[in-house]
């Protein structure tokens, strides 16, 4: 189960490093057809493919619920950690009080 947990990390800090760049090229060029034919959009969807591939090992080795949960719960922790970081986003105590739980939610759905 360690390593399927590694391997869920892994794919959601690839989707999350896709969906900072999406977000940075978004505001650059905006929501028009121009910007979904430059090739940063090839690189974007690329990037993307390779976490489905860490999706779908995941759907193959745990439970449907399960899955999600953990998807859910990493998600949120790694999006507030980057969020943080990059964006220098400051969240209210009580968001942060959530996200804790949401490490909470991980440890107990990964390790039992």
């Amino acid at each position: 189960m360690q390593s399927t947990l590694l391997i869920l990390i892994g794919m959601q800090l690839v989707y999350s490093a896709s969906d900072f760049m999406g977000r940075y090229y978004m505001v650059k060029h905006g929501f028009h057809v121009a910007s979904f034919l430059m090739p940063w959009f090839l690189w974007y969807q690329i990037i993307r493919q390779i976490a489905m591939f860490g999706q779908l090992y995941i759907f193959a080795c745990v439970p449907l619920g399960k899955t999600m949960a953990l998807m859910g719960a990493t998600s949120i922790v790694i999006s507030n950690v980057l969020g943080f970081l990059f964006l220098k986003e400051l969240l209210s105590p009580i968001a942060y009080v959530g996200v804790t739980l949401a490490v909470i939610a991980i440890l107990i759905m990964a390790f039992r």
